[in-house]
């Protein structure tokens, strides 16, 4: 990337933040973008980060070369907040400084599968009403000084899983589409197979792209219904501005086309997994009916791989009739163990949270293997309140392993709704609080991606 230093304009229309946190190893520049969304350096200017609220100037110690197959976004309707270096503050710019009247725009980084957030984008609304799309905004910025060549994009993010799952270098797009070929000819009739392709092709799934790849874990979506209306749902939007992602799908499959997905995936992979439970369906155990007679199908010819389900866990009667059917493991998405939070959050229409405790109980019971899904947020999953009442819950509750998942939302709103119900709690860090579990519950794993039983 080609930087130019330009010479700063007079100072105008900036916002300053006195109150914030200035560290001391070497800063990074600030990156924006124009109209067009081109990206370029402000070299006078220090790359900021956000942990709730409040900025901070973000430093090379705290990021990492930008993980490949992250994007950088533009973000719409915002103006970013950075680091005068001139002046010694926070502050947010609504135009260029070095080219009057040019409307610049904060530019975060969506990490790849596998790196959690540290800190989120630093930026402001200019509209009250409007809200970032359904992505997660991490902090970014540019080291080096501004040569052609020189420097890198560097990221705010923390790897807690370096397995090459949903790396893209090893989704071949001749393969993927070699893949959708057979299955058609294979399974000519099969709905669910048809709803994947589109799910591999058209929105570029890297669990669709794998099944037909066959690697690691295939992805079986079977719920147009949900018991929750989360604010982040990223297949169903009614409210504000909000879009979904992806279609959700339109159909519960009939017993035999699930069993289809599950009997042609794990006899052939190595450690494969099959589950039920993605980003382009409601919860899965709305499809109860669909859902235990396939497993029950498959589980009478095959004994190999791992049937895995990701759920909001709404339903312990029904996940229990799952585990005996032959469930092996359950990822149960929070974003918070706060009841309150939760609430806020996920806005359960027809469970309550004693619910979901009560079915982590279940699986516990039944010897199965537990995950959390457990949506990150900087300066609300690492704030002192939350921290305090996770380190409760995993001493109370049987769960085997966190995956750390970046919150797709607007994090200034998700904070403010976060903060209106549990009140104001200081952020302790992400690489903080990763350590420290890390430490105080040596056999707990940390990581991403849904492991198979053949890892348990």
């Amino acid at each position: 990337m080609a930087m130019k230093r330009q010479m700063p304009l007079q100072q105008k229309q900036l916002k300053e933040y006195p109150n914030s946190k200035i560290n001391s190893s070497l800063p990074l520049n600030a990156v924006v973008a124009d109209k067009n969304g081109d990206i370029f350096e402000l070299e006078d200017y220090g790359a900021v980060a956000m942990s709730g609220s409040e900025p901070t100037l973000l430093m090379q110690k705290d990021t990492i070369n930008m993980p490949y197959g992250s994007e950088l976004m533009m973000l719409p309707n915002t103006k970013p907040i950075v680091f005068s270096f001139d002046r010694g503050r926070f502050e947010a710019l609504e135009e260029n400084p070095y080219q009057a009247g040019e409307p610049i725009f904060p530019v975060a980084v969506f990490n790849s599968p596998g790196y959690v957030n540290r800190y989120s984008c630093a930026y402001e609304h200019l509209k009250s009403d409007y809200l970032l799309p359904l992505f997660s905004y991490g902090a970014c910025g540019w080291s080096g000084n501004g040569g052609v060549g020189d420097g890198n994009f560097m990221s705010a993010a923390i790897c807690v899983d370096t397995e090459p799952r949903q790396d893209l270098r090893f989704m071949p797009y001749d393969g993927i589409v070699a893949g959708v070929d057979k299955m058609r000819i294979k399974y000519p009739s099969n709905r669910l197979i048809r709803h994947l392709e589109k799910c591999a092709l058209q929105y570029g799934c890297p669990a669709a792209k794998n099944f037909f790849l066959g690697r690691y874990e295939a992805p079986i979506p079977t719920s147009n219904r949900c018991n929750a209306n989360c604010l982040g749902c990223i297949s169903l939007q009614k409210e504000n501005n909000l879009m979904a992602c992806q279609d959700r799908i339109s159909f519960i499959p009939k017993p035999l086309e699930i069993a289809d997905v599950a009997l042609e995936h794990l006899p052939k992979v190595k450690d494969g997994v099959a589950s039920f439970g993605q980003g382009c369906e409601g919860d899965p155990l709305t499809a109860f009916h669909a859902i235990e007679p396939a497993i029950r199908l498959v589980r009478e010819k095959i004994d190999v791989g791992t049937i895995n389900m990701n759920t909001n866990a709404g339903m312990p009667d029904r996940l229990l009739s799952l585990f005996d059917a032959g469930l092996d493991s359950v990822r149960v998405s929070m974003n918070s163990v706060r009841e309150s939070c939760y609430n806020a959050y996920f806005r359960p229409k027809s469970y309550e949270f004693s619910d979901v405790i009560k079915s982590i109980e279940i699986a516990g019971k039944k010897g199965k293997f537990i995950s959390i899904n457990y949506l990150n947020c900087p300066g609300i999953t690492d704030s002192e309140k939350e921290f305090k009442a996770l380190q409760d819950f995993l001493r109370s509750y049987p769960v085997n392993m966190i995956q750390w998942r970046n919150m797709n939302y607007d994090p200034l709103i998700y904070f403010k709704n976060m903060e209106q119900v549990e009140g104001e709690s200081t952020p302790l860090g992400m690489d903080r609080i990763i350590k420290e579990l890390k430490r105080d519950f040596p056999k707990l794993r940390h990581g991403y991606f849904n492991p198979p039983i053949e890892k348990y």
